[in-house]
């Protein structure tokens, strides 16, 4: 198993396998949706921003999970934009691997800061019991995410923010 960054021939079954995941999630609270939870205009524009950085986690050339990061270099306040471990690949601490060596690439970063919805109680347990992050907002109709527009598919969703300390 090796975190390798992105390049242009996984891109499409990266970004598909990462969709699969924040569906699977979702349906699996909610039920079967037909709605696209992760639109591909999302990803693009979040792989399209500077400082973002992709990588894949393969075992020889299957891709397991993977990751976006956006990097400050300035204030060294990092955020995790997207974590997924494939649904045939979960529950074999995959995605504690692949964040443990996220944290390797970067060792000068201050604060490492994510989002994840209040519905999904896998993943908070996954950040704090399992990756050490702390909430230190929630986002809901009366503190709304400021960086959602109106069509956002998740814009009603209440979300929690993480931040994990690093020095």
């Amino acid at each position: 198993m090796k975190l390798i960054e992105l390049q242009d021939e996984d891109l499409a079954k990266f970004k598909m396998l990462l969709q699969e995941s924040f569906q699977y999630g979702y349906e699996s609270v909610y039920g079967k949706c037909e709605e696209l939870i992760l639109p591909e205009k999302d990803i693009d524009e979040c792989l399209k921003k500077e400082n973002t950085h992709a990588y894949v986690m393969k075992n020889n050339s299957i891709i397991l999970g993977g990751v976006i990061v956006e990097t400050n270099e300035k204030t060294q306040h990092n955020h995790l934009d997207f974590l997924f471990v494939s649904t045939s690949s979960q529950n074999k601490c995959i995605g504690q691997k692949i964040w443990g060596e996220i944290e390797a690439l970067y060792p000068n970063t201050k604060i490492w800061e994510t989002c994840t919805p209040y519905f999904d109680k896998r993943n908070i347990h996954f950040y704090i019991n399992k990756l050490g992050f702390h909430i230190v907002e929630f986002f809901n109709e009366k503190n709304p995410e400021p960086d959602w527009d109106k069509d956002h598919p998740m814009k009603d969703e209440e979300m929690f923010r993480f931040e994990k300390i690093m020095k």
